[in-house]
């Protein structure tokens, strides 16, 4: 066993003995210092367990295909332990700071979803510790495949991933990337949807204008005339203006995490002075997440907007829409919310064998994932979640489903025609009998 593997071994014994001699009626918890869920969350009183330890990257097997780590290893460490062996995970999400159990529990997207679905759909196996304090290991031929399939978008309402394995493939030095402009709708989710049946390794695109979109193929390359460095440069910005472009392997995984997409710019970053001062050292998505949960938590831009006499609301969402429906909710998106540019990611579920129901796509069929993040700003004031709301029920009508990292507003009912409530209650029955972590629906929607 490697020193590594064993050091897991102790750490989680310890924290199985803690958690199972806790008696507390109190709900439990994770105390984590960073956290990539965009919603605020009401004071309530939890015990928290602390996963700190746990941040490891285990064993890398390229030749297996699957990379160990603990719950709260950064996508960024997984990375760069995995490149030194030639691989990479299946799906690296967006951002560094972002935790492979976080991904698991969530759900994590990117470009080479389109080929290997989400996250959890790359996932082999994973240990699981239990709100009793027990431990069990998960995967989708064992005892526990009911937790395997229930555990992903289930946001540690069933339970924390202490370990996970990933399936990896191989890589090479660096990735060649196409630019290719469209002015219609229709016409660029065409082209999408025939690099999705291609050779490409990885397919995303944005959505600058309604009539500006571009689509970004990419593949693996060995050799390449020469290397942009977006660790300091604004990555999207390149798209309009260059056609093709080459970048490092771990710079192209991290091409978004610079400037947080595009969304730098709320913090004045994108100015030349501004960027300066942050310096390459702070470019990056934790940077701006300190920032935001600062604004947050003091309310400078709530307050700016109400002295101006506007009423904002934070509109941070991505949602997934079948293909043949993905034109019709970007008219609706540009019309009812114009949140510009947004990001377009294609995915397809490669579930074989069961349905992961908290997140219920139809496995094999092509959906395209709709990010945008940002604020809309009206001159008359609505009930609370009125553009969110317009949202969620589109998604709904055109046979979506959005993620929930950030505000929902479903009721009950809706909630629970989304995401597959009955398996869930049923998991919840076994797996936390005496309820003593929060449900879903108070965790995600009402915030506790």
């Amino acid at each position: 066993m490697p020193a590594e593997t064993a050091a897991h071994v102790a750490r989680r014994e310890a924290l199985r003995r803690a958690v199972a001699a806790s008696t507390t009626g109190v709900p439990l918890g994770l105390r984590k210092r960073t956290s990539n869920l965009f919603r605020d969350r009401a004071p309530t009183r939890k015990r928290r367990i602390d996963l700190s330890a746990f941040d490891k990257v285990l064993e890398v097997d390229p030749a297996a295909g699957w990379v160990d780590a603990e719950g709260l290893a950064s996508y960024d460490d997984i990375v760069a332990a995995t490149l030194q062996r030639g691989v990479m995970p299946a799906v690296v999400p967006q951002l560094k700071s972002i935790t492979i159990g976080g991904a698991a529990a969530g759900v994590g997207i990117e470009a080479t979803s389109f080929r290997h679905g989400l996250v959890h759909d790359t996932l082999v196996e994973f240990d699981v510790l239990l709100p009793d304090g027990d431990v069990v290991c998960c995967a989708p031929d064992n005892a526990h495949s009911d937790l395997f399939f229930g555990f992903p978008n289930s946001y540690g309402t069933l339970g924390y991933a202490l370990r996970l394995r990933q399936r990896t493939l191989p890589v090479k030095r660096c990735v060649e990337v196409r630019h290719e402009a469209f002015s219609s709708a229709g016409e660029f989710f065409a082209v999408l949807a025939q690099a999705c049946d291609g050779p490409a390794d990885f397919v995303d695109g944005v959505v600058f204008a309604p009539d500006s979109l571009v689509l970004n193929v990419a593949r693996f390359v060995d050799e390449v005339p020469s290397l942009s460095d977006y660790g300091y440069e604004i990555y999207y910005r390149s798209l309009q203006r260059r056609p093709q472009d080459y970048l490092s392997t771990p710079g192209y995984l991290w091409r978004w995490d610079t400037d947080w997409f595009w969304c730098s710019r709320n913090f004045g970053a994108q100015h030349p002075v501004v960027r300066r001062l942050f310096g390459r050292r702070h470019l990056n998505s934790r940077t701006y997440t300190r920032l935001m949960r600062w604004n947050a938590r003091w309310g400078v831009t709530r307050r700016v907007a109400a002295l101006r006499g506007r009423h904002p609301e934070t509109v941070i969402q991505d949602v997934d829409i079948p293909l043949e429906r993905a034109e019709e909710f970007l008219a609706f998106f540009l019309r009812e919310i114009g949140i510009l540019p947004a990001w377009i990611c294609p995915l397809r579920s490669r579930a074989a064998t069961a349905a992961f129901p908290l997140y219920p796509v139809e496995s094999g069929a092509l959906y395209v994932n709709f990010g945008f993040w940002d604020t809309v700003v009206d001159t008359e004031p609505h009930e609370p979640g009125h553009f969110n709301r317009k949202i969620e029920h589109e998604v709904a009508r055109l046979g979506g489903i959005k993620s929930l990292y950030s505000d929902s507003f479903f009721t009950r009912q809706e909630f629970a025609s989304a995401y597959g409530i009955a398996q869930y209650e049923a998991l919840k029955a076994k797996y936390d009998p005496g309820r003593r972590l929060l449900d879903l629906y108070e965790k995600t929607v009402l915030r506790a």
